[in-house]
């Protein structure tokens, strides 16, 4: 498919708005009313902690299940449904014990509830519609409490109309902290959530009814180059807590340079004796797995999903197969009445995302971004992981300065014929 005629299969896009509790670039939880218990801070990056009052011993907090304009990644904004202004909504922190008491306000236009997925709970706060409780109409203010009796990586999310709700983006992470921690002391705690979206370039919302094909992929909301770095420091300890609520796509989640154990699920603790190796870990849809891992090389590193549509956006998906097809016939002709004509994809797709070409309103065809040495050309589901000496110092922005002698580089002439190497 030609620039052209990609184009021509598009609209223009629009947006609206409204948030309880602010979101930061790299996020800082909020009011944490002894959340931890001298566990690491939890980050959620690009995304926002739920604040808690404490009324009678009780942790009090709000959700707000609404509409809002949400940017994925500079370049396209569409309408989504999320909780407080976000999506995911903001990530609710507690103690092994606490007594939570959520409020949730339903500001949408049709019904809703939250389930508290993964939680072992009253059956009566478990929140599936017709199942367990009325659906919460619009306007009105359900209250659920209950104590989180056991620790770990949970999520919540929308169970009414759960098609349209969790495709629109109506999920969250609750992590829920253990009164002693079963194993090392961590010094970095991540939470991501996974999540992909059907949006056809120039269209205003996300489209809920897709089963296949989806062309946006997110951690925490956000394609790449949006997403936010996780800086860790060499010798650290570190742990990330992955969830996946996306519609219909599970996710392996390699990351580079280093090997991990996958320490929980949101089934609990993967006891020491059972933990291996791994390199990629497979996040199924409606799951959480947590790693953990100490980074010995200091470094840019590069963590995504290996899905390779995962790590494209909406120009990677749906063209005919053109590599290897000879065009210069049909470029001839095309070039009398369009001179600008230029049949892409022959000779593979790489290089696509930096070109200086017009796009449609509101995509992010095959988007990636700047990397130090030349354009990244993965977006999506990708994000990068900064391994420094000084991580508290560190510019979460800048690039790693690699030590003289240390990059992959062009072969001399000398040293191929030293090694034997025919080119």
């Amino acid at each position: 498919m030609d620039r052209r005629s990609f184009m021509k299969m598009t609209g223009l896009a629009a947006a609206g708005a409204s948030i309880l509790a602010s979101a930061d670039a790299v996020a800082a939880p909020l009011a944490r009313a002894g959340i931890g218990r001298g566990n690491s801070r939890l980050v959620t990056p690009n995304g926002q902690a739920l604040q808690w009052r404490i009324v009678d011993g009780v942790k009090v907090g709000h959700l707000v299940a609404e509409a809002f304009e949400h940017e994925f990644a500079p370049g396209m904004k569409a309408e989504v449904w999320g909780y407080n202004g976000g999506t995911p909504g903001p990530t609710i922190e507690a103690n092994e014990g606490d007594r939570v008491r959520i409020y949730v306000t339903n500001k949408l236009p049709e019904a809703t509830t939250v389930h508290w997925h993964g939680f072992v709970l009253p059956a009566g706060m478990d929140g599936v519609a017709g199942l367990n409780q009325r659906p919460i109409e619009p306007g009105e203010t359900f209250k659920y409490e209950f104590v989180v009796k056991y620790p770990g990586t949970y999520m919540y999310h929308s169970h009414y109309d759960e098609m349209t709700q969790i495709a629109l983006g109506m999920v969250g992470m609750f992590i829920v902290h253990p009164r002693v921690e079963p194993g090392p002391r961590v010094d970095r705690d991540f939470v991501l959530m996974a999540h992909e979206w059907k949006m056809e370039a120039g269209a205003r919302r996300p489209d809920p009814n897709a089963m296949s094909d989806f062309n946006v992929l997110t951690f925490n909301g956000k394609a790449f180059p949006a997403t936010a770095p996780l800086v860790v420091g060499k010798g650290e300890r570190v742990r990330i807590r992955f969830g996946n609520l996306g519609p219909m796509d599970h996710h392996p989640i390699h990351l580079h340079g280093l090997a991990f154990n996958v320490t929980a699920t949101d089934g609990g603790y993967v006891p020491r004796s059972a933990q291996y190796p791994e390199t990629t870990v497979l996040v199924p849809v409606g799951s959480t797995r947590v790693i953990e891992f100490v980074p010995e090389e200091e470094g840019d590193w590069a963590m995504h999903c290996h899905m390779t549509h995962h790590v494209m956006m909406q120009m990677g998906h749906g063209l005919p197969n053109m590599v290897g097809a000879d065009t210069r016939q049909l470029d001839r002709r095309m070039s009398r009445v369009l001179p600008a004509y230029m049949t892409m994809g022959t000779k593979g797709m790489g290089g696509m995302g930096e070109m200086p070409m017009q796009m449609p309103p509101n995509s992010l065809p095959m988007r990636g971004g700047e990397g130090p040495f030349s354009y990244i050309d993965m977006g999506g589901m990708f994000t990068v992981l900064k391994v420094r000496k000084d991580p508290d110092r560190a510019d979460p922005n800048g690039w790693y300065a690699y030590p003289r002698g240390s990059v992959a580089t062009t072969a001399s002439a000398d040293e191929l014929a030293r090694d034997g190497i025919a080119t």
